[in-house]
C-alpha cells in the first residue's frame, strides 16, 4: 500500500465499526478506534500496534477534539475517516418521542459526524501532501424510514446532506467525501430485525440479514481509491429485504 495511512473509526467497539476497524488494521493502515468504553474498542484491536483505542463521546466537542489531538500527536496527519457512531434511540412516532431523546439522538447520529468531520478535514486541510477521504454511514433509512423511527429517520437523512457538503467542500483541498448506506448487517444492534421487524403496514415480521464483513469490504474499496476517484454513494443491503418496491 506505500506509506502506512492513517484512519479513524467512531462506533469502534462493535458490530459494522469493529469489522470496519479490523479490515483496515488488517489492510495496513494505522487506526484510531473511538469509542465510549475501552475496554470493546481494545478487543476490537487485538493487541494490534497499529490500533489507538481513544474512549470518545462523538456528542461531546471536547471529547472529540481530544480525539483528533491524539491522532495528530501519535501519528502527525489523517487519511481516512469514517464517520459510523450511531444510536437509534427509543422508539417512537413523532407524537410521542420526548425532546430529550430527540435531542440525544440528533447529538450522536448529526451533530457526532459533524465534529468529527470538522476536525478530521481541518488536519486534512492543513497536512502535507494535503488531502483525505471521509465516509459517513448513513442507513437504508438516509432512504426509507421504517415506523417509529423518527429521530434516527431525521438524522439519517441529514447525513446525505453532510455528506454533500463536506465533498463541496473539500474539493480546493483535495478530500473526497462519500457515504455508505446499509440495511440489515447482522450485528447485535440489529439483531431483533432477524426476528421480527415492524414494518409499514403494521404487521412484525422477521427480515433477512447479511454477513457486516461485507460492509467492511466495501469500506476499504471507497477508502483505497485515489483521491481524484469517489464513492460518492453506496447501498448495501440483503437482497430480500423490504426496501425496494412496496413492501
Amino acid at each position: 500500500m506505500g506509506e502506512m495511512r492513517v484512519a479513524v473509526v467512531t462506533g469502534a467497539g462493535s458490530g459494522v465499526g469493529r469489522e470496519i476497524a479490523r479490515a483496515l488494521l488488517d489492510a495496513g493502515y494505522r487506526v484510531a478506534l473511538a469509542g465510549r468504553r475501552l475496554e470493546p474498542l481494545r478487543e476490537t484491536a487485538q493487541g494490534s500496534p497499529s490500533a489507538f483505542p481513544v474512549p470518545t463521546d462523538v456528542g461531546d466537542p471536547d471529547s472529540v477534539a481530544a480525539l483528533f489531538d491524539g491522532v495528530r500527536d501519535q501519528w502527525g496527519r489523517l487519511d481516512l475517516l469514517v464517520n459510523n457512531a450511531g444510536t437509534f434511540g427509543p422508539a417512537g412516532s413523532v407524537g410521542e418521542l420526548s425532546s430529550a431523546d430527540w435531542q440525544e439522538v440528533v447529538q450522536v447520529n448529526l451533530t457526532g459526524s459533524f465534529l468529527c468531520a470538522h476536525h478530521a478535514f481541518r488536519i486534512m486541510r492543513d497536512q502535507r501532501p494535503q488531502g483525505g477521504r471521509i465516509i459517513n454511514n448513513g442507513s437504508i433509512s438516509a432512504h426509507s424510514p421504517r415506523p417509529r423511527s423518527v429521530a434516527y429517520t431525521a438524522t439519517k437523512h441529514a447525513i446525505t446532506g453532510l455528506t454533500k457538503s463536506i465533498s463541496l467542500d473539500g474539493r480546493p483541498h483535495d478530500i473526497a467525501c462519500g457515504q455508505i448506506d446499509i440495511g440489515n448487517a447482522a450485528t447485535e444492534m440489529t439483531a431483533g430485525i432477524a426476528t421480527g421487524a415492524v414494518q409499514a403496514d403494521g404487521t412484525t415480521r422477521p427480515e433477512p440479514t447479511f454477513d457486516a464483513r461485507h460492509v467492511a469490504e466495501a469500506v476499504l474499496h471507497m477508502a483505497g481509491l485515489p483521491l481524484s476517484a469517489n464513492v460518492q454513494f453506496l447501498t448495501i443491503t440483503a437482497t430480500a429485504m423490504p426496501f425496494i418496491g412496496r413492501g
